[in-house]
Order: structure tokens, then sequence, then C-alpha cells
């Protein structure tokens, strides 16, 4: 079941952004509606066209914020933005928090401010917060980039790059990096990355672009 924070509680997310956190690690996957594999030339071409969509999630596995621990708790942000995410932005994103049902008040403040702190002005105009079920697995495979996110409506599920069925141009490289910082990842697959949800007034479905990392995260 999705609940929504109180406008007292949610006030509290900002005040923590500046609380200093003992190291924080996981797990990361990001995905975006344009594929951040791809040749200079491509990604030119889709330019303000595509990639203004994106689904980024964290798994705690050890960390504490704002004297918060966050052990094995995991929190997904969904973006909305006004140009290609990762070129200079004319107009402020939007962003929902999905943040894992199983975590307290006190946890759900400080995973939403863990992110905005990785994330920075991407993450800060937050049109709602919901908690709910938070799944964020990684399977093993060759280039350990194998993951699926399921929260609440947004679903992201990667695959392996294949050098020879995902090359087009031949010239590709990670065009786009990762869009919060403190993360250590690789490029992937989207086999499948959706929102159907409420908050941003739009939703959407992309099967098998190249538009994914899977890796790890760092705060400190």
């Amino acid at each position: 079941m999705t609940r929504w924070l109180t406008l007292s509680a949610f006030a509290c997310l900002f005040l923590a952004g500046n609380v200093t956190a003992t190291e924080i690690t996981g797990k990361y996957v990001e995905a975006r509606t344009c594929d951040i594999w791809t040749g200079p030339c491509f990604a030119n071409a889709d330019f303000n066209l595509s990639g203004k969509h994106a689904v980024l999630a964290w798994k705690v596995e050890k960390g504490t914020f704002a004297n918060v621990s966050l052990d094995g708790l995991g929190v997904v942000a969904v973006i909305a933005a006004s140009d290609t995410l990762g070129l200079k932005q004319t107009g402020a994103s939007k962003a929902i928090f999905i943040v894992d049902k199983n975590a307290t008040a006190a946890q759900r403040q400080a995973l939403i401010a863990m992110a905005q702190q990785q994330g920075g002005a991407l993450l800060q105009n937050v049109v709602a917060v919901h908690s709910d079920t938070v799944q964020i697995n990684f399977c093993e495979c060759k280039a350990d980039s194998c993951a699926e996110v399921v929260a609440g409506k947004a679903v992201v599920k990667t695959r392996c790059l294949n050098t020879n069925h995902d090359k087009v141009c031949g010239n590709e490289s990670a065009f786009y990096p990762p869009l919060v910082k403190g993360v250590k990842a690789v490029p992937a697959a989207a086999s499948e990355q959706s929102f159907s949800g409420n908050g941003l007034n739009e939703t959407w479905t992309h099967y098998d672009n190249r538009g994914a990392y899977v890796g790890t995260f760092v705060v400190r």
C-alpha cells in the first residue's frame, strides 16, 4: 500500500541535506529513456528529443545518514526533466521518490536526503513521496550488469551489453556519465524500463535500449 508523507515530515527532508554521514555503501541502478552507451553522432541527433526521463535506484548495504541506520533499505527516484538528462537543463526537473515501506519515518527522511545529496539539482523539486515495496536485486552475469528494480509503479530490468548485438555505429562509448556522484558503474542495456504512476503527469515504457548503468555507490 502506498502512503504519503505529511507536509511537516516532508519539510524535514531538506533539513537533513547537509548532515554528515558515516560511509554508506550499496548497489546502484540507473535507466534513462535514451541510449547512454552510444556514438556521438547518434547522441547528438537525439538531443532534447529523448532521454528526459529516468529511474534511479539505491539499495543500501550498510551505513548511517543523519545518525540513522539505513542498512538493507532501498529508495528509488523517478525523474522528468525539461531537457535530455546529461545536458544543461533549461527548466526545473520534477522528481518522485518511492521509499522502502519497511523504513521508519526517520529512515524515509534520511534515504531521500541521501539520494538528494548524490543527485543534486535533479532531485530537489520533489512533487510526491510514496512508501511502497522496493525490490532491487542483482543477478550474476558476465559483466556484473544484470539487475531488476521493482518499486511501486517503477520497473527497470537490465542485461549485459553485447558488443556484437548492441553495436550500431561501431564507435559506442559511455557518452553520458551517471546522473549522480559517488557511483562506480558500467553501462548496460535496459531490457525493460517503465513508470506508470501518478505525480509527473507523464508515463513511459521502453524496451531494449542501451540506456542503463549498474554498479555500486558510496556516500561519505
